[in-house]
């Protein structure tokens, strides 16, 4: 990640008022929300968020470097490309890693809305994830999916593909009220996040076989 990005966990008072920016901006958005109301939300008063981050505009890209945190401790460093035999297994990894985190972690359960105001918002925030997180990631994961199939790590085809694999998992988070209901299940924990994450690499496979058809 580059060095404008502070990967370190938030502690103390900047701590309570990530949480509870990243609340309350998922569920009101960023306009919408006081700087007074994410004080109350973390026992705090107004001036601290002008002393740890500036200001509320500081807050919102703080929440932003949060987002990145918490998936870049799931995913772990990107490390070497592995060689082609073992890229089915790198991307299965990703799958089952982001599977577990978004389905079956509480610590996802206010970045998602975050992140989906940001998307309906295209706010500034959405930059620096798309950057610093997303991109090398989808970049990554087309790299394995060239290795594995010979395709171009670039090409349309090869992009579109690998944002269809992310798209189904999403699917899941964005619809989990939808999915449990459907199946019956409480809640999602990790044994139901593990059911999703064999489907997702059964269609993985699925597609890999079609794609090196001759």
């Amino acid at each position: 990640m580059p060095d404008s990005v502070d990967t370190e966990k938030p502690q103390g008072t900047a701590a309570e008022l990530i949480a509870a920016a990243l609340r309350l901006f998922g569920q009101k958005g960023f306009a919408a929300t006081s700087t007074r109301e994410i004080a109350a939300a973390a026992n705090t008063n107004v001036a601290s968020i002008a002393y740890h981050f500036g200001g509320k505009d500081g807050l919102r890209r703080a929440c932003g470097q949060e987002v990145i945190r918490r998936v870049g401790a799931v995913l772990g460093p990107a490390g070497a490309e592995p060689p082609p035999a073992l890229a089915v297994a790198a991307i299965e990894g990703v799958i089952r890693a982001m599977a577990g985190f978004l389905l079956a972690r509480r610590e996802a359960d206010d970045i998602v809305p975050f992140m989906l105001r940001e998307l309906a918002e295209n706010g500034p925030v959405l930059d620096e994830v798309y950057t610093t997180m997303f991109a090398p990631l989808h970049g990554r994961l087309c790299r394995l999916w060239s290795a594995l199939t010979g395709a171009p790590a670039e090409s349309e085809r090869t992009r579109l593909l690998v944002f269809s694999l992310i798209g189904q998992l999403l699917y899941f988070r964005i619809g989990r009220p939808i999915v449990e209901r459907r199946m019956g299940w409480k809640d999602t924990g990790a044994e139901e996040a593990g059911q999703v994450a064999d489907i997702l690499i059964s269609n993985l496979h699925a597609i890999i076989e079609r794609e090196c058809r001759p």
